[in-house]
């Protein structure tokens, strides 16, 4: 296509000497700005080993790789599991007959992966390509998981020990979690659930025993070491939070030695680097409420028992402001707008019922102290999998769940919870309990559910 820059007649004799300037501002705006690719090793590895596996996806050879992934709320510990056991299993096996094909995928549509600032601090400083097209994320796999998944060699999970419904016909070949086992995959090897401040501490452990094993070692990049020192720092609070165990320090030790940090102080490292990355984590002021909503989303699809209760779809979010405080991130800042950008998203995301947990910081007027106050917000939608009379019996089963909660929880209702309109309910609460606690109290009360007791 050609491009042509026309004057007016009473300009073109004026204004002659301007067009060959003006054509050169034309020249670049019409110019596609090119992203920088990324350097060094890992970031090269990263990106060849997308290329490939989409090449090898398109030639119908999926059945040759290993899918590596971590939860769905694509935190940086599960990301850094992810890349780290990935970059491991291609790089350990690189000189074997059959190398392993092994890619990280993060759980988390590319549009999202921002939401998350310390993530972006985290690849920035591993020098990995603008806008993260080096990694594989969610809205990029080029099949759907329903049927990709049964065509894989395998899947790894790390940092959730359960997959995620549609990659359910997907074999697990290994797990590496630090939560509660619930027994799947028995088979599965490696397979360790170890209570630890980070995942990416199990997967660092693994990987260097299993490297020093080796007859020749692989080259660990120094990118590639700090992401993983990041990781492990934010989770344990550089290495201070109660959380923290002795595997914790040992495998940061153990990482740090072989790193361009080698002859700094342990401590002193994994403080400034949590200092750093927790900084960017609390800087998303500048969030509207839908980001806030999908920044932390957690969710999944619940098969009911009953053949009179159709499938769920459940799902989380973790917000670090107050209802009152997200509000006025709304157009309106109106309570009723806050349901309304609720609504649209929860439409988006295909959920059914909808729990955002909410946590923030108060100070106490007497002591001057600071205290935690934690909020549920409780929605049921009637336009997705299920009608309005099986919302409403779902919405009582759901609500009267976490109103007898066995775990101590006491629920207070919101200030403001007089104004809710139907199948709407916000608690407050001064208990520790986040999603961990909440949201095997929900899944069992959808699995408890019936339409026995509803008029049909």
């Amino acid at each position: 296509m050609k491009w042509s820059l026309a004057l007016p007649a009473f300009l073109a004799t004026s204004h002659a000497a301007a067009i060959p300037s003006l054509r050169g501002q034309l020249q670049e705006v019409l110019k596609t700005p090119s992203k920088p690719i990324g350097v060094g090793h890992f970031s090269e590895w990263s990106r060849a080993t997308k290329k490939a596996f989409l090449m090898d996806w398109q030639a119908g050879k999926s059945s040759e790789w290993t899918v590596v992934m971590g939860n769905e709320g694509g935190d940086m510990d599960s990301m850094t599991a992810a890349i780290a056991w990935a970059y491991h299993l291609s790089h350990s096996t690189e000189n074997d007959t059959h190398p392993v094909k092994a890619i990280a995928l993060l759980q988390t549509p590319s549009h999202a992966l921002d939401l998350r600032p310390e993530n972006k601090l985290a690849l920035d400083n591993s020098q990995m390509t603008v806008g993260h097209e080096d990694l594989l994320t969610s809205d990029e796999v080029p099949e759907d998981p329903e049927t990709l998944a049964s065509k894989l060699k395998g899947i790894i999970l790390v940092d959730h020990g359960e997959p995620r419904r549609k990659w359910r016909d997907a074999k697990i070949l290994s797990i590496f979690d630090h939560h509660k086992d619930h027994g799947t995959a028995p088979e599965a090897s490696p397979r360790i659930f170890e209570k630890v401040a980070s995942c990416t501490t199990i997967v660092a452990r693994e990987f260097l025993n299993e490297l020093e094993k080796l007859p020749q070692e692989y080259h660990l990049n120094h990118e590639f070491l700090e992401l993983v020192l990041s990781a492990i720092a934010i989770d344990s609070g550089g290495l201070t939070s109660d959380k923290t165990t002795d595997e914790d320090i040992s495998a940061a030790k153990r990482v740090l030695a072989r790193s361009n940090w080698k002859d700094e102080k342990l401590f002193k490292v994994m403080e400034e680097l949590d200092d750093e990355l927790s900084s960017a984590q609390k800087d998303i002021s500048h969030l509207n409420l839908r980001d806030l909503l999908r920044r932390d989303w957690k969710g999944d699809l619940i098969d009911t028992p009953s053949p009179r209760t159709p499938t769920v779809s459940l799902g989380f979010a973790s917000i670090p402001y107050s209802m009152d405080e997200q509000i006025k991130k709304t157009d309106f800042a109106e309570l009723f707008d806050w349901f309304a950008v609720h609504a649209a998203w929860t439409a988006e995301a295909g959920v059914d019922i909808s729990i955002c947990l909410n946590k923030y910081k108060i100070k106490d007027k007497k002591t001057g102290k600071k205290e935690k106050i934690r909020e549920v917000v409780l929605t049921v939608r009637d336009d997705v999998r299920v009608d309005q009379e099986q919302a409403d019996a779902l919405f009582k089963v759901v609500k009267n769940a976490l109103e007898n909660n066995k775990e101590g929880i006491e629920l207070e209702p919101w200030h403001r919870a007089d104004e809710l309109s139907a199948r709407q309910m916000v608690w407050t609460h001064k208990s520790g309990a986040g999603r961990k606690v909440f949201r095997p109290i929900v899944e069992e009360a959808v699995y408890g559910w019936d339409r026995v007791g509803m008029e049909l």
